[in-house]
């Protein structure tokens, strides 16, 4: 019960803070518009100029507001709704609900590192700690129920292959990054701008990508902590494309070029999709079932 009624404290706190950021960020745009900026390495960068993320890129704030669109509209209902179906005792909600505790995590993480210093920092800060938090709680609460869920599960090697795969193509996509300029000498990839350094790249080769794969590989070799973090990584691999597919929408609405991205994504979110159809199905039929 302690348990139960920390993560619900949590969530509670994830939600009012979550929805403050955002609406900051999407309804309030006061500043002098864009304007150049010489950065330390020699690059003339656009700035953004306006808002919370006033001192970021041109490039990289319309991201950042894009996915807070769909973290306001998307993420934070399921937050709530998963919560509260979670109280009847639904694995399938429970599953939901730590999944959106990890994109929480996740993205407030990035927001913390990567965003440069503003009025939300320990906003920011409050609610990686409180996403951090309720997602150990929750999973920590799962690892019992999640026991031989996927037994008869017929699409296996579907789930963890693409799993695998997708953390394949993710990777390929952020060396074709990062490797050019140490190959011709240039060393600082023009994607770096006036940041410090590619911060989601660099969290996603050492963590997350790395973390897929190992998870679709255990679950294709149907061993436990397989089950138990495959289906939880897909809900929050769903949210993030959604997120991502907001930014290259948003990308291409303001004349940046989107390919092949345009084309890529919105077939790995799909996928994502159905994989996580799949599961959330089979934890409903075997909780019935049983």
């Amino acid at each position: 019960m302690k348990k139960i009624n920390a993560v619900t404290l949590l969530t509670f706190s994830i939600a009012v803070m979550a929805a403050s950021a955002t609406v900051s960020s999407i309804f309030f745009s006061e500043g002098p518009g864009p304007y150049e900026f010489l950065s330390i390495r020699g690059q003339t960068v656009m700035i953004y100029g306006k808002g919370i993320y006033r001192h970021m890129s041109a490039e990289v704030a319309p991201q950042g507001i894009a996915q807070d669109y769909v973290t306001l509209f998307i993420a934070l209902p399921l937050l709530l709704v998963s919560l509260f179906k979670s109280w009847r005792g639904s694995l399938a909600y429970r599953v939901l609900h730590t999944g959106c505790l990890a994109y929480f995590l996740v993205t407030y993480l990035f927001y913390l590192m990567m965003a440069m210093y503003n009025g939300l920092f320990l906003v920011y800060a409050a609610l990686l700690g409180s996403s951090f938090f309720a997602f150990i709680i929750s999973l920590n609460a799962m690892d019992r129920p999640l026991t031989n869920r996927f037994e008869s599960y017929p699409y296996r090697k579907f789930t963890g292959g693409f799993l695998m795969f997708n953390a394949l193509a993710i990777a390929l996509l952020w060396m074709g990054i990062v490797v050019p300029p140490l190959m011709d000498g240039t060393l600082i990839p023009m994607e770096t701008r006036h940041y410090t350094t590619l911060v989601v790249q660099g969290l996603d080769l050492a963590i997350l990508l790395p973390s897929a794969f190992v998870l679709g590989w255990l679950f294709w070799k149907k061993q436990k902590t397989g089950d138990l973090l495959t289906p939880v990584y897909y809900v929050f691999l769903s949210i993030l494309l959604t997120a991502l597919m907001a930014k290259i929408i948003a990308m291409g609405l303001l004349g940046y070029s989107i390919f092949p991205v345009v084309f890529i994504i919105p077939v790995f979110l799909t996928l994502t999709l159905v994989n996580t159809g799949l599961i959330l199905k089979q934890l409903v039929t075997k909780s019935r079932g049983s």
